[in-house]
């Protein structure tokens, strides 16, 4: 039964990617990974887990682990990982991705999940994501990590529209980020970020299906909390960090 059909709000199923990625970027990064012949491929924060299964089509030799603690979205995973002929090679587990036992692999992905390898109840440094992520790549294996970073300086204004708390040190520069790649333990082979269009595909389909049911139901009981929490997402872009928020997707080989 769709959200659709139970009447109430539908979440990210009009998406992809849970990030501003496309279809087309995403086979370039899968086709990548695929060349180097890994054995193992490790998701963390994995949502339904695109890539992954994109990298496991590209590498048939390949077998696949994501691991998120969001349980509806394993279950989309599995789904699309029984649909597409993939179910026996890839395992979708609920646990957290701090302190996981499943590396290390050949390659390992985190896409917009690196917070998850941070302590809990600290500011996310994605300096000590950078080192939990070295230590569960094998030496030479790769690491694609979708991180943010400021496009430039946000203003206060633009701050101020942003996400409860926002502040200028959220997010670093992109060279300071990728220097911090490097003092980690990688090299940085593959350096790339979001484009506007992936952008407008992303904060549009986010909230595309939830739009329609707005329009189609102004009475529904739960129509007055979806449209506030809608409305102000929309305005956090919008008004906040469009054009001064960027993804950065970086490919990272692991010093050997």
């Amino acid at each position: 039964m769709t959200s659709y059909d139970s009447g109430l709000p539908p979440r990210l199923g009009g998406l992809t990617f849970h990030g501003p990625l496309s279809e087309s970027r995403a086979d370039r990064i899968a086709g990548r990974l695929a060349a180097a012949g890994p054995a193992d491929v490790l998701d963390i924060g994995c949502g339904w887990g695109e890539l992954l299964l994109r990298v496991l089509e590209a590498a048939p030799g390949a077998r696949g682990t994501g691991i998120d603690i969001n349980a509806e979205d394993l279950a989309r995973g599995r789904a699309l990982a029984e649909s597409r002929g993939l179910a026996d090679r890839v395992a979708f587990v609920e646990e957290s991705a701090r302190g996981t036992g499943l590396g290390p692999a050949d390659v390992v992905l985190c896409l917009g999940a690196s917070q998850a390898l941070c302590e809990p109840g600290q500011p996310h440094d994605p300096a000590v994501a950078l080192r939990a992520l070295r230590s569960l790549v094998r030496p030479g294996g790769r690491v694609v990590l979708g991180e943010g970073f400021w496009e430039r300086t946000p203003t206060g204004a633009e701050l101020a529209g942003m996400w409860p708390g926002a502040h200028i040190g959220d997010h670093l520069g992109l060279g300071a980020l990728v220097d911090l790649t490097v003092e980690a333990g990688f090299r940085p082979v593959w350096t790339e970020t979001a484009s506007t269009e992936e952008w407008e595909e992303f904060e549009s389909g986010y909230r595309h299906d939830t739009e329609v049911w707005l329009a189609a139901r102004p009475g529904h009981p739960l129509a007055a909390e979806t449209r506030e929490r809608t409305d102000r997402r929309r305005s956090a872009w919008l008004h906040g960090y469009r054009g001064v928020l960027g993804i950065a997707y970086l490919t990272l080989v692991a010093v050997a």
